[in-house]
C-alpha cells in the first residue's frame, strides 16, 4: 500500500488547464465580438474597453499553462499537494465584468429613453 501513488500525470491537472483555455477562448471571442459591435456606436470607446479585455485573456491563457505545470510539478513531488492561486480566476472575473459594462453602456447609449432625455435637456 505504501507504494499506491495517488496522483497520476495527465488527468485533473490537464481537464483544468483545458476547461480554463476554453473558456478564455470564448471570452476572448466575446470581447472580440463587442468590440466588433461596440465599434458601430463608438469605435473609440470599443477599443479602449476592448483592448484590456484581451490583454487580460491573453494573460490569462498564459497564467493557466504556467498554473497546469506548477500544479503537475507539485502533485509529482508531493501528491497531496495543495495549490491555490486566484490570478486566472480573477483575470477572467475582471473581463466578464468588463464584456459587462460594455453591453451595459452599448445599450443604454442606443435606448430611446435616454436619447429622449437627452434632447429635452438641451
Amino acid at each position: 500500500m505504501s507504494g499506491m501513488r495517488i496522483f497520476e500525470s495527465g488527468l485533473q491537472p490537464e481537464r483544468t488547464l483545458l476547461a480554463w483555455r476554453r473558456t478564455c477562448l470564448v471570452l476572448g471571442l466575446g470581447v472580440a465580438v463587442s468590440i466588433r459591435f461596440g465599434a458601430i456606436a463608438d469605435p473609440l470607446t470599443a477599443l479602449l474597453i476592448g483592448m484590456p479585455g484581451l490583454a487580460l485573456v491573453g494573460a490569462a491563457y498564459a497564467l493557466t499553462s504556467i498554473r497546469y505545470h506548477r500544479a503537475t510539478r507539485a502533485l509529482m513531488n508531493d501528491p497531496a499537494a495543495a495549490i491555490s492561486e486566484g490570478r486566472s480566476i480573477a483575470a477572467v472575473t475582471l473581463v466578464a465584468v468588463l464584456i459587462g459594462l460594455a453591453a451595459f453602456v452599448f445599450v443604454v447609449s442606443r435606448s430611446e429613453v435616454v436619447s429622449r432625455w437627452t434632447s429635452t435637456a438641451s
